[in-house]
């Protein structure tokens, strides 16, 4: 991770940490860099964002950018995330860009940039964008006469991601009554269409977006919401997406939460029963919950562990050929069908497992017991000196054979704060408390607690 770019792409305040120049001088960049890679071609670069009140300053400035260095900017106006990432691997542009900060709140931007495989950007094409942005690269030359870039409305491409969408479904959603939560965000333009198209009985909430409102109470961070409307409208099931759409949190017909561990035991069972599942294996990261590893084990299901975020996830898919993977937060990847995260995605393949199966979503999620979970942070010294500590190590070890096959513990350095999380899954609250203390007593006892 760079100054400005982080695994999510280049994040933080509006007009404060990511400014109106910023978006201009990433813009100017990715229209030269694609440019001169294709120099007798025209660059074409398409650009999406949600629904926050600077995503528009932001969008143009890019398209500024862009146009001055001589790439054509196409816009596909409000949009999710993995809609992005679909138009660019399908209609052979340069790259994509999508602006959004997504499950933040709405005074948060980003620009999240998608190479021409539908993939987050290399890491070191990331390299040479923040060399630009930090002036080590000297001047880019502006576009002239003929050869400065146009706006092009491609709203169509939109559409068109949403036709992919209806089409992935193997059947109709007729007499199902489904509850969406839109967070005010991307999936208000789209996740409404898919699912009438597919005959479903359409809830909607939170789809009106204001500019400020996008995932203010609602959407998959606030998942009480959709909880309680689920249940008060008597619906079958509900779906929960974060600002952007690229993550899902389903709901079922008692209210009950079916977070994205839940989801990914569910579509991995089906897929496996149905010979889908690639090489019988599911790609999680640390984060995900012991009780998933449990009922995975129990259905002879096979699984990876990355590093936390999609980014990685991914990357061990390709790496593998894996099929299926994903966080306990909502971001779920089916390779089949995306190279990203994919909230409305995501729901269609929940709603196939409950049809295909004849079970209602309750049942299908009642076989993963999620174990309780303790979390605490530790503001620490040094990260490293306070988990590499052989002392702490030797209590984390007490408590791992304590724990036996009964639970886990996790220490994990944070990536932007002086913190070393400890994490305890276990079979009650009660000694997950207990075994996380053990070990923050021993980093206070060892000198590394600030």
């Amino acid at each position: 991770m760079g100054k400005y770019f982080g695994t999510d792409g280049f994040r933080g305040e509006a007009n404060v940490d990511l400014t109106v120049e910023h978006a201009f001088k990433v813009g100017r960049f990715l229209g030269w860099y694609y440019g001169q890679k294709e120099p007798d071609e025209r660059c074409r670069i398409v650009i999406g964002k949600d629904t926050r009140r600077s995503s528009y300053m932001f969008e143009y400035s890019l398209v500024a950018g862009l146009t001055a260095s001589g790439a054509d900017a196409y816009l596909l106006h409000v949009t999710t995330t993995p809609s992005v990432s679909y138009v660019v691997r399908t209609e052979g542009f340069n790259c994509g860009i999508m602006i959004s900060a997504s499950h933040n709140p709405y005074y948060d931007n980003g620009i999240k940039v998608i190479n021409e495989r539908g993939e987050k950007l290399e890491e070191e094409v990331i390299e040479k964008i923040e060399s630009y942005l930090e002036g080590e690269m000297g001047e880019i030359p502006y576009a002239k006469k003929d050869q400065i870039g146009r706006t092009v409305d491609f709203a169509a491409g939109r559409n068109r991601y949403i036709g992919y969408l209806i089409s992935i479904a193997t059947r109709s959603f007729k007499n199902m009554r489904v509850g969406l939560d839109c967070a005010n965000g991307s999936a208000s333009a789209i996740a409404k269409n898919v699912f009438d198209a597919l005959g479903a009985e359409t809830h909607v909430i939170n789809n009106e977006p204001n500019g400020l409102n996008i995932n203010t109470d609602c959407g998959s961070t606030h998942i009480h919401v959709l909880q309680q409307y689920v249940k008060e409208h008597h619906l079958d099931v509900g779906f929960a997406y974060d600002g952007d759409s690229d993550r899902c949190i389903a709901v079922d017909s008692d209210g009950e939460v079916v977070d994205g561990d839940k989801i990914m035991y569910i579509c991995g069972k089906y897929m496996k029963e149905q010979g889908m599942l690639v090489n019988n294996t599911i790609v999680t990261t640390i984060m995900s919950n012991f009780g998933l590893y449990k009922a995975l084990d129990r259905e002879g299901i096979s699984y990876e562990k990355t590093a936390v975020g999609d980014k990685y996830v991914y990357e061990n898919m390709v790496t593998n050929g894996f099929c299926l993977g994903g966080e306990q937060s909502g971001h779920i990847i089916f390779s089949k069908h995306a190279t990203t995260g994919d909230g409305i995605l995501t729901s269609l393949k929940v709603m196939e497992a409950m049809l295909e199966k004849k079970q209602p979503l309750n049942k299908l999620a009642l076989e993963v017991e999620i174990f309780p979970q303790v979390l605490k942070n530790v503001k620490v010294k040094n990260k490293k000196d306070a988990q590499d500590d052989p002392m702490v190590q030797a209590e984390v070890q007490k408590v791992t054979e304590a724990l036996g096959d009964d639970g886990r513990i996790l220490l994990r350095q944070s990536g932007t704060e002086p913190v070393v999380r400890v994490m305890v899954e276990a079979s009650s609250v009660e000694n997950c408390e207990k075994y996380v203390d053990q070990v923050i007593a021993v980093m206070k006892a060892q000198g590394h607690v600030l």
